[in-house]
């Protein structure tokens, strides 16, 4: 469809926006789909109260850190939720004398911090910070941690997948071939009997076996356990305009996707071009980000080990400070992920614990 042109406005999205006005992108199905670019002469995020539960929220998960879970299933905790995905943070520290199973769906876990081994059917991988691990459905693993390890993890009851990169050329991104693979080698535990504990339907059956369930002795195929480092990870650039967050896509599931933000040039090549995210309001997709490292560029008093939460029907986008910083900003150093959902996510009572509650009044602060 040809765009109509109203009023005050530009005609690069992004680029040259008038004087005394800031943008809002107005689009469906996230950043693919039909759009407006509104013009507006006030930030829409610059209210004074907000009365209900439709607002703004970040958590802190930093007060988890103190005590991490001698148990890996006791660490485990959810967040936020809906039918198609749960986003866990797991705090853990030891060694799991028994072996696990998701059979509700798949699981990709984004090492926040420490090193240790994950066993698997596959064989074992070795861990470290920045790395994701995906972990299909009904894949028995255990970790063994070497440093106290904080994880995050999205559980997908749909299939975690890797994107289409279209145009981009299947190297983009990433290439596959710096993904790596387990290799069959013998489970470390040694026991008289070996506990399985399987999740289905969020209950958990215990099976005992006389030997170690992790007795794969080789294996071949398509489906097997993933890692991939951010290091790995070539972030899509333009130096003349501002990417969404789409370009930056990782993972896709049924109704969300899996973004990474790296460290990477600005807009440079253009003095009108946008440099930090323009406003929006989320119609169709609600926005999870979660902070690995650096200093995210949008965003004040936010910090590593934080995760904001902004729903569908409200604005977000950059504070004051980070617009004014961003004039002469010329790269970004952050690493974040960031998992938008196509239908509402609820906040557990994990989340309110750790709260940011005046977080909705940081765009005034």
């Amino acid at each position: 469809m040809i765009p109509y042109i109203k009023g005050l406005a530009a005609t690069q999205a992004h680029v040259a926006v008038p004087p005394g006005t800031v943008e809002e992108e107005y689009a469906r199905n996230g950043f693919s789909g039909r759009y407006a670019h509104l013009y507006r002469t006030q930030p829409p995020v610059e209210w004074v109260k907000i009365d209900g539960p439709l607002r703004p929220q970040a958590y802190d998960f930093r007060e988890t850190f103190n005590q991490p879970a001698g148990d890996y299933m006791a660490g485990r905790k959810p967040y936020l939720q809906n039918k198609d995905v749960r986003i866990y943070f797991c705090v853990f520290n030891g060694e799991m004398n028994y072996f696990f199973r998701n059979a509700d769906g798949d699981e990709l876990f984004f090492i926040h911090e420490g090193e240790g081994i994950i066993e698997t059917d596959f064989g074992p991988l070795s861990y470290t910070r920045g790395d994701y691990i995906l972990v299909p459905r009904g894949t028995v693993y255990r970790f063994k941690t070497q440093t106290a390890s904080q994880f995050l993890l999205v559980e997908s009851f749909s299939e975690v997948r890797f994107p289409d990169k279209g145009m981009l050329g299947q190297h983009a991104l990433f290439d596959p071939a710096v993904l790596e693979v387990p290799e069959p080698q013998p489970s470390l535990l040694q026991s008289d009997e070996y506990t399985l504990k399987i999740k289905r339907c969020d209950e958990i059956t215990n099976v005992v076996y006389p030997f170690n369930p992790l007795n794969t002795v080789g294996w071949k195929g398509t489906l097997t356990v993933w890692k991939l480092n951010v290091k790995n990870i070539r972030p899509v650039l333009s130096d003349r305009y501002h990417l969404p967050p789409s370009a930056h896509s990782t993972f896709v599931a049924q109704n969300f996707v899996v973004c990474t933000f790296l460290p990477r040039p600005l807009e440079n090549g253009d003095v009108q071009a946008m440099k930090v995210p323009f406003y929006h309001s989320n119609i169709d997709f609600d926005e999870v980000l979660f902070y690995h490292q650096g200093q995210f560029f949008s965003r004040g008093g936010i910090t590593p080990s934080m995760m904001t939460f902004h729903p569908q029907g409200i604005h977000h986008g950059p504070q004051k400070e980070a617009a004014i910083k961003a004039q002469t900003l010329k790269e970004t150093n952050e690493i974040a992920v960031m998992i938008d959902t196509k239908y509402p996510l609820f906040p557990t009572a994990n989340a309110e614990k750790i709260e940011l509650k005046n977080y909705w009044k940081s765009w005034n602060s």
